[in-house]
């Protein structure tokens, strides 16, 4: 039988040769902050977009994560929220609920109210930090595209570069322009949350994944 020190090497070994084969893979294109985090659920905080509105309950992204990852994901989405409204229940509906990830969607509601730009931003660099002081890791949800908000964009890469978060580039591009991936002007059916489901999925795995290594190397 291995003794106890040899049962560790090999952990360890095991351990190198994943996190090696992550960075090596490409997966991982920069520090993460929090990247060790020992929350347990993923958070998704937003707005109509994240409540899943247009589709049945189950058929909302975050509960598509929630299969895909076969982690515990929370869906904190509100119809109809803005920014400065999000930050109140900030405490309650994420930092109180044991968070690993917080993916953050806001914006959509502000630009429709015609809110300053500035304001919006200050709002969710507010949350990034709060989030980041709980131990958490966040992911910037970028609802722009090439048509609509692209100064929203260039806002959330600059925030995501500042403090190290997971960046979704470009969420809804594709469906907020096909009539067949919506089913509204605004809201997608559930072939168009399935799409986003999969962005989100892409980007935040191999994040997930080094956390995960991370945790077993520490027991």
């Amino acid at each position: 039988m291995l003794k106890n020190s040899a049962r560790i090497n090999i952990s360890l070994f095991i351990a190198f040769i994943a996190c090696g084969i992550v960075i090596l893979s490409g997966c991982i294109k920069r520090k993460i902050k929090n990247i060790d985090s020992r929350g347990k659920n993923i958070i998704c905080f937003g707005d109509s977009i994240t409540f899943g509105v247009g589709v049945k309950k189950g058929q909302d992204y975050p509960s598509l994560l929630g299969k895909m990852t076969a982690m515990p994901v929370i869906n904190a989405g509100i119809d109809g929220e803005i920014s400065s409204e999000a930050i109140k229940r900030l405490k309650t509906d994420c930092l109180d609920k044991n968070p690993l990830l917080v993916i953050i969607e806001f914006g959509g509601n502000d630009f429709l109210r015609q809110l300053p730009l500035d304001e919006t931003i200050k709002n969710i660099e507010e949350m990034i930090k709060a989030i980041l002081a709980r131990g958490a890791m966040v992911a910037i949800a970028d609802i722009s595209n090439n048509i609509i908000m692209s100064d929203y964009g260039e806002e959330f890469k600059r925030l995501s570069e500042k403090y190290n978060t997971i960046l979704i580039p470009r969420l809804v591009d594709g469906i907020i322009t096909s009539s067949n991936l919506k089913t509204d002007l605004v809201h997608p059916n559930s072939t168009g949350y399935e799409i986003i489901t999969h962005r989100i999925y892409r980007a935040v795995l191999p994040y997930i994944n080094q956390n995960a290594i991370l945790k077993r190397l520490r027991g």
